[in-house]
């Protein structure tokens, strides 16, 4: 997690130092997307960088310079998520108007030379750790499969290192990576048999159930050893106790974004010398440790970027343009960025804006642009929401929203049971409803069964991921109704849940193409599939509206609806002609 520390007005500090006891407890909480625990007594407050972000959006309305804060500390900023991007520039210039405020910027594995060039000359400060000496083994050729490296690397760590003397972490790059070398671990620990000591496989990755994840943090029985096999969630986001051995991949998959066909892929491709040192940190934060690398040497100092290219210039900027004209900033090609996104993407994100109302003919926001900037969601979603009051639907768009919001972590399909999962998973889709209605069946159900942990269980949907939709759920009602929008239920009426979706995800419709050949989005004319997981895999309707355009195998379309094409030309007239629609 990006976090975020900030600490009050003088007056307040120096008053809280006094007090002693329980007390000092009410002075520190925490602000995290649709959740906040923090009181008027707070004084030190930890947030993700997202909700410090729309925290500076609100008090400039108010206080241009923050006068609330005294010190902002942003932690792991060499992630450059584009929330810490543009809150750079923002916190620049408070930086220079008050010269009472204090900005720490930190990481272990920063570029300090750029960010005290970027903030005007700021003073470096080396602090060291108190990490224990790592030592750093390479392979000396390339690998051709590390898949099977890494197994391999793993298993002779076992069997060579005295069994008990610390744990190995495995970094892989998804759940399909991590399964397979799951079920080769298995087999062959079955063929050594009782000579080897115990070795406890533990998995993690975001689908998991949440028991299975929890294991991870369990202490390891005497005499035997846990093998982590992780994704790169390990190298910041979360500590594992007991870690003395690292097998670094070499490998992460990365999210980029196409604005010309408006589609995020998922590629695997080579870590940065940055991550492969937070990897390698892991192995010695409680003792000596050793990480393999299966790469060269000379791949790590000659081959490897030395960090990862800032998420600014690789994701979809539609919220983060949103938020920028929210704090009145017009002219996006000038906004000091410390490394600017491509302009084809700021120019296909203020198109986006226009097209769902939140901007004018000026690039100015709108009174719908106002509204939705207020609601820490993509702008699609956001439309979505402004668009239900129409249709009488609210109710049930923000559920559907907060099931969106969770991502592809509400289903889970534990190994050796696919068959009862996917069962289940479809009893949600009854009638070829589509995935949106299936999400809001879900959610429905859920809360019929009191929010019970045990039908979670008995539907293969994962509990944790559900508690995190109620939440969102409980905010965006709170949002809804500061925005004045009325919570009106239109539950039998499944065309005015659909239009409203349409609403605002109209520039995400496709059409089946002739001869049942697969789909084509209608604006950009891109080839596109079902996603198998999808209610609708099957169904293959005329025409849809999907949530999302990834590239994995193949180009895929995740979470659909079906729709009837009248309906884009009544809830977006000035983005469809009427051939294009073929009605």
């Amino acid at each position: 997690m990006h976090a975020a520390a900030a600490c009050g007005g003088h007056e307040r500090r120096r008053s809280s130092c006094s007090r002693e006891g329980g007390e000092a407890r009410n002075k520190v909480g925490y602000s995290i997307r649709f959740e906040d625990r923090t009181s008027k007594k707070t004084v030190l407050k930890y947030m993700t960088d997202g909700r410090l972000l729309h925290e500076f959006c609100q008090q400039l309305r108010k206080e241009p310079i923050l006068a609330s804060y005294s010190v902002i500390m942003v932690d792991e900023a060499h992630e450059r998520t584009v929330n810490t991007d543009i809150l750079f520039s923002l916190l620049k210039d408070v930086a220079r108007a008050r010269p009472d405020f204090k900005l720490l910027i930190s990481s272990a594995t920063l570029d300090a030379v750029k960010f005290s060039d970027y903030f005007d000359s700021a003073p470096i400060f080396a602090i060291p750790g108190r990490k224990f000496p790592v030592e750093i083994l390479y392979t000396r050729a390339p690998e051709p499969d590390y898949l099977a490296a890494a197994v391999a690397t793993a298993l002779q760590i076992h069997a060579t290192e005295v069994a008990g003397a610390g744990d190995i972490l495995v970094f892989l790059t998804g759940q399909e990576e991590i399964e397979a070398a799951e079920v080769i671990v298995r087999e062959k620990i079955r063929k050594i048999g009782a000579k080897m000591a115990e070795l406890i496989i533990c998995p993690i990755y975001a689908n998991l159930p949440s028991e299975v994840q929890a294991r991870v943090f369990d202490p390891t029985p005497k005499g035997a050893r846990k093998l982590v096999l992780a994704t790169n969630i390990a190298e910041t986001s979360l500590t594992i106790d007991g870690i003395k051995y690292v097998v670094d991949c070499g490998f992460a998959k990365m999210k980029s974004y196409s604005p010309r066909v408006g589609m995020e892929s998922l590629v695997v491709e080579p870590i940065t010398r940055a991550s492969a040192n937070q990897r390698a940190g892991r192995s010695g934060r409680t003792g000596p440790g050793k990480c393999f690398r299966l790469y060269t040497a000379y791949s790590f100092a000659n081959e490897l970027d030395e960090n990862t290219v800032p998420e600014m210039q690789r994701t979809n900027l539609g919220n983060a343009v949103l938020t920028l004209k929210s704090l009145g900033v017009d002219d996006l090609l000038h906004f000091d960025f410390m490394d600017p996104p491509p302009a084809e993407a700021l120019v296909k994100a203020l198109e986006l804006l226009y097209a769902l109302g939140a901007l004018n003919k000026k690039g100015e926001l709108t009174r719908v642009g106002e509204v939705m900037s207020e609601f820490p969601l993509d702008p699609m979603l956001s439309k979505m929401i402004v668009a239900s009051e129409k249709y009488g639907c609210c109710d049930e768009i923000i559920s559907i929203a907060c099931m969106l919001s969770v991502g592809n972590s509400i289903f889970c399909r534990p190994k050796g049971k696919e068959i009862l999962a996917d069962n289940a998973h479809r009893s949600f889709h009854v009638g070829d409803v589509g995935d949106h209605i299936a999400l809001l069946n879900v959610y429905k159900s859920w809360k019929e069964s009191n929010f019970s942990a045990q039908w979670c269980y008995e539907n293969y949907v994962q509990g944790r991921s559900m508690m995190r939709a109620r939440d969102i759920r409980d905010q965006l009602e709170r949002l809804v109704a500061r925005a004045g929008i009325p919570l009106l239920s239109n539950v039998n009426d499944l065309d005015a849940i659909k239009k409203a979706i349409a609403s605002g995800f109209f520039p995400h419709s496709a059409r089946l193409q002739k001869h049942g050949n697969g789909y084509v989005t209608v604006k950009h004319k891109q080839n596109a599939c079902i996603h198998p997981s999808s209610g609708l895999a099957d169904v293959c309707p005329r025409w849809l509206i999907y949530h999302e355009l990834v590239l994995m195998t193949k180009e895929f379309m995740r979470q659909v609806t079906q729709l009837e094409p009248e309906w884009l030309l009544e809830v977006a007239p000035h983005y469809y002609k009427v051939e294009e629609v073929g009605i």
